[in-house]
């Protein structure tokens, strides 16, 4: 079943934030995940339950879009670490898309630019989750 419509989900807990995650299924595997703001110990929880839900949907080949997010902490990075290992576990891929120059420094810094794959623009990240070697 496709979806054309933006799903928009607000991170709820205590502490104030910015974080805004829209959802948009591509096709019956690829998903995009666009996030808008911070995502930190406060916010994390609600980007994993995001992935679990599109995981569970059979959506096994994930797009982070990263264009509008300002900041990533270290909890932040391990949600999308076990996003990818679940993936690869269910022969699926990620990928992220990331022209901010702040947070290629923190993938750099942590050497996650290594593990991940990082792409400039969301249409080159739905191409490269296509294939099955991408992960």
């Amino acid at each position: 079943m496709r979806r054309d419509r933006w799903t928009k989900r607000r991170a709820q807990h205590t502490m104030p934030s910015d974080l805004v995650i829209s959802e948009h299924p591509v096709d019956d595997e690829r998903h995009v995940v666009a996030l808008r703001g911070e995502v930190d110990l406060f916010t994390a929880h609600e980007l994993k339950q995001v992935f679990a839900e599109a995981i569970r949907a059979g959506r096994i080949r994930i797009i982070v879009d990263l264009a509008e997010t300002t900041f990533l902490d270290s909890s932040a990075l391990s949600v999308l670490m076990i996003a990818l290992k679940r993936l690869r576990s269910r022969h699926g891929a990620l990928a992220i898309v990331n022209p901010n120059e702040n947070l290629t420094k923190i993938f750099k810094m942590t050497a996650l630019d290594q593990t991940f794959t990082i792409l400039p623009t969301r249409e080159a990240a739905i191409e490269a989750v296509a294939s099955a070697d991408v992960a």
